[in-house]
């Protein structure tokens, strides 16, 4: 489509048309314009814009912004490599369901993973090695958040790790303690209170996706809008931590040596 074709097909002079794509004095369309322009290319007027990363007309907006992606098993899946690839090079904010994935040894992973699930303690394993492989690379910038409280009760063997032997969660610890210094600050652990700050598990990756984790799938958004809602939780939960990131290495290491 020249510009010609545009001007006719949003019925509008071809001088206006000109005017807004000219590199040499940049304008925006006023609102009529816009819509006009926006029904002719047959996308949306929030893309033209540069407030959606979706093209698509209004009415097919809703179901490219929110999206149901099934997964077997949280939280090693091919869902989630495939968004951490897509976002390399982008900064990666996970608030985890238990303990972060990318720390976990082999040992919890089989532990985690080895009751009835879709997903075997190899698979996970493998998958793991996939993700810490994404820390090595010089333009990872990933940000975690997890409860001081959760990583507490991992130490002191409650809930699902009460079959844990004590030398296992350890281990755990040591190599948490050990990863999160080698990779800082690229990689950056908070923990908050979970008295004073609560959060469901998810995922942003950059400014293009959030991913929600609701238990055997994701609800993943795109729209702008959305990602800088959990953006902003996320901030939230850095900005209330009991332990920062500098911090959070040897906090893990301590909880290691009272074992």
């Amino acid at each position: 489509m020249n510009r010609s074709d545009l001007a006719r097909g949003a019925d509008l002079d071809r001088s206006t048309v000109s005017q807004l794509l000219s590199e040499d004095s940049p304008r925006l369309p006023n609102g009529q314009a816009l819509a006009a322009i926006a029904t002719a290319l047959g996308v949306s007027a929030d893309w033209l814009l540069g407030l959606s990363a979706h093209k698509g007309a209004a009415a097919e907006i809703l179901d490219q912004a929110v999206q149901v992606a099934e997964t077997d098993r949280h939280p090693v899946d091919e869902h989630l490599l495939a968004w951490y690839r897509d976002a390399v090079g982008a900064k990666i904010r996970h608030v985890p369901a238990n303990l972060p994935d990318v720390l976990k040894t082999e040992a919890v992973l089989a532990h985690e993973y080895s009751g009835e699930t879709l997903r075997t303690a190899g698979q996970a394993i493998t998958g793991t090695r996939d993700q810490r492989a994404l820390l090595s690379r010089a333009e990872t910038d990933m940000e975690i958040c997890l409860s001081k409280e959760a990583l507490e009760a991992f130490a002191r063997g409650e809930g699902m790790w009460s079959g844990l032997s004590t030398n296992c969660r350890k281990e755990q610890l040591k190599v948490m303690g050990q990863t999160l210094a080698e990779h800082y600050p690229s990689l950056r652990l908070h923990l908050f209170g979970a008295n004073d700050r609560y959060s469901a598990p998810f995922t942003v990756f950059g400014q293009k996706w959030a991913a929600l984790y609701l238990g055997q799938r994701y609800l993943a958004f795109s729209n702008t809008r959305h990602v800088q809602l959990f953006s902003k939780h996320f901030d939230d939960l850095v900005r209330h931590a009991l332990v920062r990131s500098h911090e959070a290495g040897e906090f893990a290491e301590k909880l290691a040596d009272g074992l």
